[in-house]
């Protein structure tokens, strides 16, 4: 893999000990990539068939409600999970779940994923908020010991993404009079400032480091006030009544995160895929922010800031950061498939086809859901297609890991 600044997946002196176990319970990136992007491809098409009514079974609790929730804890929390418990040996050093624990934590999460579908409830509830809290718990652990200060707030991050995924279990079983779609919209928010804060990490690193002589420079005052403002935007759009308070703060987050894309000199990555879809993700977030800007005033839809969001940036960063760290960890050269980049650019035209087209044209509402479903199915397919061998297999340099 390149080399980058900050030792976000760069190899460790562990990493080159002697492969021991089941290549894939070495790394937490193997079995929650694997099982992420597999949700990815099957959850939408199935939302999408119970939206439609092609389906007469339901989820254990309200099919918006489960697609919302398996898209945001099935999908992405599983990715950043891989990921986090993956650079977490990196940061710090230290040895991450592997073998017995890790499978362990993958059928936590396998198991919460089947009962959202089969029952019961209760189960359901058990064993999707018990995965989380452990999570952090061992990513603090890491870190505390490791002395790793500067990555803390991503614990804290998790923990508050299990407090949301508590409530909103809460909210269906009928224990809390909270309305349960909030905390999904809280989860949202969450996962957004982790991708701000990984992606103002790797982004400008990686473009630099694959862009002889490009040097870029961050602001530390400029930094902070765009995380700051998108907390504080993101928190009046959950928590607050809309209005003006949050167009204004939603609007200042959107211009700093443009601004701050712009500071990564996009264009210089327009003949380098596994740039440009890190870039091009990134840009959804301005436009997500921009978007739930307008909704504050009810000018356009919630839906369409949510799904910038969520298929726009988080999907597209997810595809992105899936492909490239996997390539790095397994032992492959940075070098894309044509199927690859096919699956950068289906993951794009879905957030297009499902925020901006009904957007412009509403009439066209569910020939686009359709479309834009297909297209974010086949990108995660091929991604499993390619992928899923490696993720199965030892790493090509005999490295553990």
């Amino acid at each position: 893999m390149e080399s980058v600044p900050l030792p976000i997946f760069s190899e460790v002196k562990a990493a080159a000990q002697k492969p021991r176990g089941l290549p894939f319970l070495r790394l937490g990136f193997r079995p929650f990539y694997l099982g992420g992007t597999l949700v990815a491809a099957l959850a939408v098409p199935l939302w999408v068939a119970l939206f439609m009514g092609g389906i007469s079974n339901s989820p254990v609790v309200p099919a918006l409600l489960w697609h919302a929730h398996e898209m945001l804890f099935g999908f992405a929390v599983a990715i950043i999970i891989g990921f986090l418990m993956t650079a977490g040996k990196n940061w710090t050093g230290l040895s991450t779940p592997r073998g017995a624990s890790l499978a362990a934590l993958a059928l936590l999460w396998l198991g919460a994923r089947i009962t959202a579908l089969t029952g019961p409830g209760v189960l359901y509830a058990l064993l999707d908020m018990a995965l989380l809290p452990l999570v952090a718990g061992i990513l603090a652990r890491l870190l505390l010991g490791a002395k790793n200060y500067r990555n803390l707030p991503l614990a804290l991050i998790l923990a508050l993404l299990a407090a949301a995924n508590l409530v909103f279990h809460l909210a269906t079983l009928g224990v809390l009079d909270v309305p349960a779609m909030t905390p999904l919209h809280a989860a949202l928010g969450l996962i957004i400032m982790i991708e701000s804060v990984i992606a103002g990490r790797v982004v400008p690193a990686f473009t630099m480091s694959a862009t002889p002589g490009l040097r870029i420079q961050r602001s530390a005052i400029q930094e902070r006030l765009t995380l700051g403002l998108t907390a504080l935007g993101l928190l009046l759009w959950v928590f607050a009544p809309a209005g003006v308070w949050g167009l204004l703060v939603l609007l200042a987050a959107a211009g700093l995160h443009a601004i701050r894309l712009w500071s990564w000199r996009p264009l210089r990555t327009r003949h380098k895929p596994i740039l440009w879809i890190l870039h091009g993700a990134y840009a959804w977030i301005a436009l997500g922010l921009l978007l739930l800007a307008l909704a504050q005033m009810g000018w356009i839809p919630v839906s369409a800031g949510v799904h910038a969001l969520a298929v726009g940036a988080t999907g597209g960063l997810i595809i992105g950061m899936v492909t490239r760290t996997a390539r790095g960890h397994t032992g492959r050269p940075l070098a894309l498939s044509r199927l690859e980049v096919a699956a950068y650019a289906l993951v794009m035209a879905a957030a297009a086809l499902r925020v901006l087209v009904p957007l412009l044209w509403p009439g066209l509402y569910m020939a686009t859901l359709i479309l834009a479903a297909a297209a974010w199915c086949a990108a995660f397919l091929i991604y499993l297609w390619i992928y899923s061998p490696w993720l199965l297999q030892t790493r090509l340099d005999g490295k553990d890991g």
